[in-house]
């Protein structure tokens, strides 16, 4: 009996031992990396930044999966696909890539031996390359608000403005592509793959360059918060589902309060980062959202920020609850003064790096 408990015992440490080993390792990566930045963020401002120009959405998801009409900006509809609109997420959804859950005492470990800190983010507008792919299942244990607070915008932070940079690329793309007076297969044969990822119409030029955009950080952040409990939610630590986006016919689970008739489920997703890049598809897709496109648009004319403030007044067909939703993320964003991160960048990853060299 003692041998069996020794040989657990030992095992156990192994265990801990092994992570540790890891988040050691993974520390030295992105340490080093921070500290070779600065040496590439100029070359990210001259190539990525561009100055051009019921839960009732939780209903978006679903109606794109089950092929329901979208509306353009110009109020003409295509059939959207949900293999155009989702493939990317609906392929990295399959994967059979087991993500590790770490704990919150090993997370917080990381993000101390990387220094990675909410108060000089705000201060430098830099952000750690840190991509936690599951929720820590203690969060929910996390007796401070504001430490349970902290480590949630830490884990959601650089997996939203990432998924926000791909999208900035593609419009700095789509606009250089635009420009020139005969285009590539390639170029061409990529802007049809838009057309179908954004649902929108085949030439259909300003309705992509409309749709094609980011959300603001901080409306992001908000959104995740009051959908998830700030991170504590059933169907964001068993489904990775940050933002409560319904499905009829994808894989999701089931809302334990559902009245009897309702077959909807909050669909599921593999990692967070896929939970965020399906929201910023469902707020650039959905005709629930074309007044919110509209104003992005119109700010982005005026040569003025995305101020999520004025953007989330066209959020009131979120939830059900209209108006008083998009009151409570307003005061989130201004309680926890998420408008700090909106002009953040994310720190380039080793994998960066290296493709650069």
């Amino acid at each position: 009996m003692n041998t069996k408990i020794k040989k657990s015992h030992k095992r156990v440490k192994n265990k801990i031992s092994n992570t540790f080993t890891r988040f050691s390792l993974s520390a030295l990566v992105v340490t080093f990396f921070f500290y070779t930045a600065p040496i590439f963020i100029n070359f990210a401002d001259k190539n990525f930044n561009n100055k051009e120009f019921t839960n009732n959405s939780k209903n978006i998801l679903n109606k794109t999966l089950n092929k329901d009409k979208t509306f353009e900006e110009n109020d003409s509809w295509i059939q959207s696909d949900e293999i155009d609109l989702l493939y990317d997420i609906l392929e990295e959804n399959n994967s059979e890539i087991n993500l590790v859950r770490y704990t919150t005492s090993e997370i917080d470990a990381l993000f101390k031996d990387v220094k990675y800190d909410l108060k000089e983010v705000r201060g430098t507008k830099l952000v750690k390359p840190i991509d936690i792919g599951l929720l820590p299942n203690e969060i929910k244990n996390i007796g401070n608000t504001k430490k349970r607070k902290e480590m949630f915008i830490k884990i959601v932070l650089p997996l939203i403005v990432k998924e926000n940079n791909k999208i900035r690329i593609d419009r700095k793309r789509l606009f250089a592509i635009l420009s020139k007076n005969s285009n590539t297969n390639i170029e061409k044969k990529w802007i049809e793959k838009k057309y179908k990822q954004y649902g929108v119409k085949q030439n259909d030029l300003s309705t992509l360059k409309i749709r094609m955009d980011e959300i603001p950080v901080s409306l992001a952040i908000a959104q995740a918060a009051k959908e998830t409990g700030w991170g504590t939610s059933r169907f964001a630590l068993k489904g990775n589902a940050l933002f409560g986006q319904w499905t009829w016919s994808g894989e999701g689970l089931k809302p334990k309060n559902a009245e009897k008739g309702e077959d909807h489920k909050v669909m599921r997703f593999h990692s967070l980062k896929l939970s965020v890049r399906a929201y910023l598809r469902n707020l650039n897709t959905h005709s629930s959202y074309k007044t919110l496109r509209k104003a992005r648009s119109d700010l982005r004319i005026k040569d003025q920020v995305l101020d999520s403030l004025i953007l989330s007044k066209h959020l009131d067909k979120y939830a059900e609850t209209g108006t008083e939703y998009v009151e409570v993320l307003q005061k989130i964003i201004t309680q926890n003064n998420l408008k700090d991160f909106d002009d953040a960048r994310l720190l380039p990853s080793s994998k960066d790096f290296e493709s650069l060299i």
